[in-house]
């Protein structure tokens, strides 16, 4: 029997997702719950007892607040943890928007970022070194933002292997077959960077280059007529026609394909967040990040909403919706095939986040990137990839330079590192701008932020 242990099981939908797909594999699995709000915990056990019945699985499920209780003999260990839930991530938008800056995320890049780097990194630390004693020889994969931040941190302080996994470049490889209207399986890709802003630099269809069906499509959208060597006068003008770009929808991203000859993922929500010097007021295409476009409440209330409606699902006495187990896109996607493709020493290939050990030469070296990944019996491994243009390795060298600034601030519990931090990322406007943002995100979430207290 198997066993894969889930900490961060208070995250429902995940849950649902994971359990789901645990369930598909039609083994024998013991499950471990893990999640230190104990009422969330409750919530998850039960919904996921009542899936197994339901499809009268071989799984076995445990829970325990205490994750030392589950970890031993863990063949794989999953986390979703996200430290202070979706208050604290409330407080990491909010309070910068007092100083006029407008995040649609919040959870990578840009003050909240920043901030939300300081809560989960030595939480994530902590379980590393739990994995290290308890089950040193477990697949450990980590789902919770910032990846890059968390990742690189986990690999620094303990030397776990933890393998970073987001949906988000699979999430762009089927927006752009649906985009020039062929079917996902008919497309094959290629994709390097860091998380949420990892560049698309091979898409094909059939084996061929795919990217003149792309330009093809957006000369369509954006007007009849226009030819394929217009775009880049075409994309000039969307910033003044914002009905250009709601028409093609993405704008941001298209200008960076219009300018780079690749498109990063995640688009625009996530990657807007990246550069500081079109975004600083908020301004996007005739809206306001986070706002009216992309808004952040309406973002945390479907999360609140989708959380009471899985918690009544699990404590009610009916059973489970028929199209329940219906397979459904998220962040829990690929990591049991994964796991299959691991133990079954398959060789399959995901985009995965790993330290650069040579697979991009002209990226700093440990860095933690997103990027192809073999999937064999001994583990994960990095693909070695062709070299970055200059334009597309100077947006991320810049970035990766951020993240160890606050990879330090948040292992030290050093003010002066997250005020540096906060210069670099490029959104305040002032270093008495960064100080005083920094200590009023410090008190705030103070209670998750026993490192300082130490400093």
């Amino acid at each position: 029997m198997r066993k894969y242990v889930l900490v961060g099981a208070g995250s429902m939908s995940f849950t649902r997702g994971l359990v789901t797909d645990v369930i598909r594999l039609g083994r024998e699995v013991e499950l471990g719950l893990v999640d230190i709000d104990p009422e969330a915990l409750r919530y998850a056990e039960a919904l996921t007892v009542k899936m197994v019945e339901a499809m009268r699985a071989p799984v076995r499920v445990r829970a325990s607040v205490d994750r030392r209780d589950l970890l031993p003999g863990a063949d794989a260990v999953v986390c979703t943890v996200g430290v202070g839930g979706r208050r604290a991530w409330e407080r990491d938008v909010f309070i910068p928007r007092q100083h006029g800056i407008f995040q649609p995320v919040g959870d990578t890049a840009m003050p909240g970022g920043l901030s939300r780097a300081l809560r989960m990194i030595p939480a994530m630390v902590a379980i590393a070194r739990d994995v290290l004693d308890l089950c040193p020889n477990a697949l450990f994969f980590n789902y919770g933002n910032p990846m890059t931040a968390v990742c690189r941190a986990i690999r620094k302080a303990t030397g776990a292997k933890v393998v970073g996994l987001c949906h988000g470049v699979l999430g762009l490889a089927q927006y752009l077959a649906n985009f020039i209207r062929v079917p996902f399986p008919e497309v094959s890709y290629a994709a390097v960077g860091i998380n949420h802003l990892t560049w698309m630099t091979e898409f094909r269809h059939k084996g061929r280059d795919a990217w003149p069906l792309v330009r093809e499509e957006l000369a369509r959208r954006l007007g009849e007529g226009i030819d394929v060597a217009q775009l880049g006068a075409k994309f000039a003008e969307m910033g003044q026609r914002p009905e250009l770009a709601q028409r093609l929808g993405q704008p941001f991203s298209w200008e960076l394909f219009s300018l780079y000859g690749a498109i990063p993922s995640a688009l625009d929500r996530h990657v807007s967040e990246f550069f500081p010097q079109f975004f600083a007021s908020g301004a996007y295409y005739g809206k306001t990040l986070g706002v009216d476009v992309y808004s952040v409440e309406a973002t945390i209330a479907d999360g609140d909403r989708r959380y009471e409606q899985t918690r009544e699902l699990a404590l009610s006495r009916d059973p489970l919706p028929q199209d329940f187990f219906a397979r459904f896109s998220g962040e829990h996607e690929q990591v049991t095939d994964i796991i299959d493709s691991i133990e079954a020493d398959a060789g399959r290939v995901y985009s995965a986040n790993l330290p650069n050990q040579g697979q991009v030469r002209n990226l700093p070296p440990d860095a933690i990137l997103e990027s192809p990944a073999l999937a064999d019996g001994s583990g994960m491994h990095a693909l070695a990839m062709a070299d970055l243009s200059p334009g597309i390795a100077a947006t991320l060298v810049s970035r990766l330079d951020v993240v160890e600034i606050i990879v330090e601030a948040a292992l030290r519990g050093d003010r002066e590192l997250f005020v540096q931090a906060l210069v670099a990322d490029g959104f305040v406007r002032s270093i008495a701008m960064a100080r005083q943002l920094a200590d009023e995100l410090l008190a705030a979430q103070a209670e998750f932020l026993p490192q300082f207290k130490k400093a």
